[in-house]
């Protein structure tokens, strides 16, 4: 059966050390973590900075690999058979400055990045959760695949992953909440 599996970055493959910062009057006012921001809503007059999630540098530096989600992640890959089935990570950010060196942080934990394709749903420049389901979309219209499971942090993205099953009712939904530290949920 081909299969799409979806794994988000920060907080579920990686812990990062990269902030949000929200500016307003061209001044930093507050700095979100990912979980923060997941839960942030800007007020009048307010903007997102994302500089520090576009620095290669900074994530090949300070993030964190999560043990228990890289070697799943690392089984998925190798085990991807002849049948078309796929992996790919999706994030939030947009395009870092340097794909190589962000490419090569991820071949250092023993992923294959020949295989895998970085969806950066921070380049469609609007709500995380509906770029990432724009990004699920865009797999699911390809009629290819008969299951589809996302790893992710956010309670959001699986759960908008989940309610994709009625336009695609050939396909079977699993989704997988990441917690902190790498334990892993099943959603219904």
């Amino acid at each position: 059966m081909t299969s799409l599996t979806i794994f988000d970055i920060d907080e579920t493959l990686f812990h990062t050390s990269a902030r949000v910062q929200v500016i307003k009057d061209n001044k930093v006012i507050r700095t979100l973590d990912n979980v923060e921001y997941n839960n942030y809503e800007l007020r009048y007059g307010e903007e997102y900075d994302f500089s520090q999630f576009k620095s290669s540098e900074a994530f090949k530096e300070t993030s964190k690999p999560m043990t228990k989600m890289i070697k799943k992640a690392r089984a998925v890959i190798e085990n991807l058979n002849q049948d078309d089935s796929k992996v790919i990570f999706v994030t939030a950010r947009t395009d870092l400055d340097d794909r190589d060196l962000f490419i090569s942080t991820f071949n250092a934990q023993g992923l294959d990045m020949s295989k895998v394709y970085v969806e950066r749903a921070g380049n469609l420049g609007i709500d995380t959760v509906k770029a990432k389901t724009t990004v699920f979309r865009k797999y699911l219209d390809t009629g290819k695949y008969r299951t589809i499971r996302l790893f992710d942090d956010s309670m959001d993205n699986l759960t908008a992953l989940m309610s994709l099953n009625h336009d695609y009712p050939n396909v079977l939904f699993e989704a997988y909440k990441v917690d902190n530290d790498s334990s892993i949920t099943a959603i219904d």
